[in-house]
């Protein structure tokens, strides 16, 4: 039965978010954050009754709900608006301000309050519609590209999708691997654009690939069957926008345990790695191809394909240009040939893992594209 691996869901540790209408904070600054609505309104109650200048605590104990609402849950900032007006009347009657001083002041405390817990209750209900829409699209994710094994066949396979923002959970990067007849068959790709055109072209590439992959002969016979199938989504959606320009880059890949060799088929996509005892090699091609989609006649797109021996202890890597493009704070591109050289690795994971880190130790954190990686390696 025919093995499958997809692109990597992104774990959510290590990053800030919205949970619950508040500001999700991690470390010691979350206990520190959650007394500000009390520092406020005990500020104010100070301010009022020993500050030189009547009502100066009065804008503190206004901003006490309003601190409460970015912080607290919503019950929390609730009970903090209701301190606050209380705190209000109470201190005036202490002081002996009139009626009409009391009443005006209650009522700045209460709209402004108010206020406050509508918007949180506005933030919250668009947190929940997010968190829906996230959990579809984390369903839509894992039924077109489902989760990986951890091999293939004679192959052991790592993968990695992360997303340039935090809130997608997919995107236009796709890998695929498949066990065939002739070998297994991997796929890496970019549909050019963003957004749910990019995603419904990348569903019709991988889906192509699975159905072909058992059958096709050659790699080129399988990035044909994927030109076509591209070409009659396009024809399908062709009174959409930008309906002729969703083609995609890739690059396929078949492995033979038997022969101890690779085959690469480049369609337009940045050259895959070779890393062999510690040194990295680019695998460009000898026959450059053209991207898959674009609508050419058979045979345009190039149909050469380049083998190279590929043993154990040997790591094919294949990665998206959101790697390659990976800039630093000065403007200079990642090159993985040079950062990931004269390192030792024991497996495909370990290969994926570093590559990550140090992609994201060159940006700082700060990616402006999807990125997604495909490691292979012979085992036993």
């Amino acid at each position: 039965m025919a093995d499958e691996v997809r692109a990597g869901g992104r774990g959510a540790g290590g990053r800030r978010g919205v949970v619950g209408g508040s500001v999700g904070v991690r470390g010691g600054w979350a206990g520190l954050l959650v007394m500000v609505p009390a520092l406020l309104l005990i500020g104010g109650v100070v301010l009022d009754v020993f500050g030189p200048v009547p009502y100066a605590g009065l804008p503190l104990l206004s901003a006490g709900p309003l601190a409460a609402c970015m912080v607290l849950t919503f019950r929390g900032a609730v009970i903090t608006a209701v301190a606050a007006c209380v705190l209000v009347v109470c201190v005036d009657v202490l002081v002996n301000r009139p009626l009409t001083a009391l009443v005006v002041n209650l009522l700045d405390v209460a709209v402004i309050s108010a206020i406050a817990l509508w918007l949180k209750w506005v933030v919250r209900r668009q947190g929940q519609r997010f968190a829906a829409v996230r959990a579809v699209a984390e369903v839509a994710q894992r039924a077109v590209l489902p989760p990986p094994p951890a091999r293939v066949g004679p192959v052991s396979v790592a993968t990695r999708y992360e997303c340039a923002h935090a809130e997608a959970l997919i995107g236009g990067d796709f890998y695929a691997v498949r066990s065939s007849p002739f070998g297994v068959r991997a796929l890496i790709g970019d549909v050019r654009g963003k957004g749910l055109p990019a995603v419904s072209t990348m569903a019709v590439a991988t889906s192509a690939f699975r159905e072909a992959a058992e059958q096709a002969a050659t790699l080129w016979e399988l990035a044909e069957y994927m030109e076509r199938a591209l070409a009659r989504f396009a024809a399908d959606v062709g009174d959409q926008p930008d309906a002729l320009e969703q083609f995609a880059t890739a690059v396929l890949v078949e492995v033979s345990e038997e022969e101890g060799r690779a085959r690469l088929h480049h369609r337009g996509h940045p050259p895959p790695y070779l890393i062999r005892g510690g040194r990295v090699t680019s695998l460009e091609p000898s026959t450059p191809g053209l991207p898959l989609g674009l609508g050419m006649p058979e045979g345009v797109g190039g149909s050469g394909c380049d083998t190279f021996p590929f043993r154990q202890g040997d790591y094919l890597l294949l990665v998206t240009d959101g790697v390659t493009e990976a800039r630093d704070r000065h403007g200079a591109f990642y090159e993985p040939r040079t950062r990931l050289a004269d390192r030792r690795f024991r497996t495909a994971s370990e290969v994926v893992d570093t590559l990550v880190a140090d992609v994201t130790d060159w940006t700082g954190g700060r990616r402006h594209d999807d990125m997604a990686i495909l490691a292979l390696t012979p085992v036993r």
